[in-house]
């Protein structure tokens, strides 16, 4: 049983209210009493890290009760605890956190965003994992590039996307991270990827999807795009700068021709 025993008020009502919202069974007590007989975890403040001896104890910080949740239920689940990050990549990736076996949390957000998530719940983890299916190759290369010296695993995603019956519209990429993150991998540091004809089109029609003025970015850019050199809005900031100096110099030749 997890037992909250701390004299900072927030930390007690962020890891009571992370507890509740995950329909756990937990009990409260002051620092200073005995603990129940069943107790096999304790969640404390910094104030009382040392107080419990003899028992597993996770100290939560309050700005983020959920890390010591986690740390909780995987303690009183077993196994070895170990966070693995599945990551099914695309324009919005698919994102699961495992602690050991058991799934803590669960994301779908823009590309641009997904590092820092992982870097956030991986943070402290011992020996943490990041695996990656290796379809969408642009996005999967360019997350593999980003997270650096995380170790990072590229995964066969073959039939990890899970048929999804009614109502479940929106929640295949989370699952399909979840299938991936139970997959070993291949430990890979970089990703050389060739885009072909058809994933430079794609970047140039999401460039014009993207673009205030209807406009794409040409192919050099689009390849810079998918070397992950560039987002698409840093490209577009580049193509408008070269656009706008060409416009001046072709203005600046029809005065000449006038005179």
């Amino acid at each position: 049983m997890i037992v909250v025993a701390t004299s900072d008020f927030e930390v007690y009502h962020g890891v009571v209210n992370e507890l509740r919202d995950r329909g756990t069974t937990f009990t409260t007590v002051e620092p200073d009493e005995e603990l129940p007989e069943r107790t096999t975890v304790v969640v404390t403040g910094t104030d009382h890290a040392d107080s419990f001896p003899g028992v597993t104890t996770i100290v939560a910080a309050p700005d983020d009760p959920r890390r010591a949740v986690d740390r909780a239920l995987a303690a009183i689940r077993g196994g070895d605890g170990r966070t693995i990050i599945g990551v099914d990549p695309g324009r919005k990736p698919g994102i699961a956190v495992l602690s050991g076996e058991t799934i803590v949390a669960a994301f779908q957000i823009p590309l641009g965003d997904a590092v820092d998530v992982i870097q956030r719940e991986i943070a402290e983890a011992p020996s943490p994992v990041v695996r990656i299916g290796d379809g969408s190759r642009l996005e999967g290369a360019r997350l593999i590039t980003d997270l650096g010296d995380v170790r990072v695993e590229l995964v066969d995603e073959t039939g990890t996307t899970p048929y999804l019956g009614t109502g479940s519209r929106g929640m295949g990429d989370v699952l399909a991270a979840v299938n991936i993150a139970h997959r070993e991998g291949e430990v890979v540091d970089a990703r050389e990827i060739e885009p072909t004809a058809g994933e430079i089109q794609v970047i140039k029609d999401r460039s014009r999807e993207q673009s205030d003025g209807n406009r794409a970015i040409d192919e050099v850019l689009a390849r810079r795009v998918a070397a992950g050199e560039l987002t698409i809005d840093e490209a577009l900031v580049e193509h408008r700068d070269d656009g706008d100096g060409s416009t001046t110099e072709s203005t600046n030749t029809d005065h000449s021709d006038e005179s």
